[in-house]
């Protein structure tokens, strides 16, 4: 019923293979749905992206292998209904600091009485009302990632993948080095300690747990640790160094050498 479930449901062993999507070009997100990615964020935080590019980064990759992940800008009750009418699955939500914030975020995605999700009957998330007892069906359709991004949230890991339809998390390296007073270091030591820790605790808790990271070698340090989906730089990232590595092999002028800031 939820394309991201099935996927994490039939992965085994081997974490899928993500990717972030930050252009806002519905051309770009199709190819890179084509490059063999199983699944990718669609980036409403950190990306210039309205509601109407979203639906068009949707219909783009619904016709490729890449399962859709949309973060939203922030947990905000309104953001959140207006995505999942336009068709969102699966969301990522941000910086969720505790049970209560992760609550709020669940609720948001369901219809009552299990939650507070206003009802709309012709919507494309309903399929324009083609899909039968869509109220009662949607529920259990949608699925919620919530993101740590600070040791307070890592601290209190236990209790939000506790809530009731949290079904994954996701710990954000960048943000979480600058909790830990290291901004910018995701191979800190430290670090990498407590992402060790955080897969460990989520799987023990029984929650996928999710992180990207800038590199292939990030990505398979992030799978040795445990973490059951993995991201890997994002289209921009993987446009802009490649562009910048042209340009320097083919000049004598040094052209600004690329780097993924905070694994994107």
């Amino acid at each position: 019923m939820n394309p991201f479930r099935d996927l994490m449901n039939t992965a085994g062993d081997r974490a899928p293979l993500g990717t972030w999507l930050m252009s806002g070009s519905p051309i770009v997100a199709e190819a890179m749905g084509r490059a063999g990615f199983a699944w990718g964020v669609v980036d409403m935080e950190h990306a210039p992206l309205d509601l109407q590019t979203l639906v068009g980064l949707l219909q783009a990759l619904s016709g490729t292998g890449l399962v859709p992940v949309t973060r939203v800008p922030w947990n905000d009750t309104v953001t959140i209904k207006r995505v999942l009418d336009a068709g969102v699955h699966t969301l990522l939500v941000p910086f969720v600091q505790d049970a209560e914030e992760a609550a709020r975020a669940v609720a948001a995605t369901r219809y009552p009485p299990e939650g507070v999700r206003g009802m709309a009957a012709m919507s494309r998330g309903s399929l324009f009302g083609t899909i039968p007892d869509y109220y009662r069906a949607a529920n259990q359709r949608i699925s919620v990632i919530v993101q740590l991004e600070s040791q307070a949230a890592v601290d209190r890991l236990e209790a939000i993948a506790a809530v009731p339809g949290v079904e994954g998390l996701f710990l954000g390296p960048a943000d979480l080095s600058g909790s830990l007073g290291v901004p910018g270091q995701m191979a800190h030591p430290q670090v990498k300690a407590v992402m060790a820790d955080v897969a460990r605790r989520a799987r023990a808790a029984g929650r996928w747990i999710g992180t990207v990271g800038g590199t292939a070698e990030a990505v398979q340090e992030y799978r040795a640790m445990g973490y059951d989906f993995v991201a890997v730089a994002s289209d921009l990232g993987m446009l802009m160094r490649t562009a910048s590595g042209l340009v320097q092999s083919l000049t004598q002028a040094s052209a600004p050498a690329i780097k993924e800031q905070g694994g994107y």
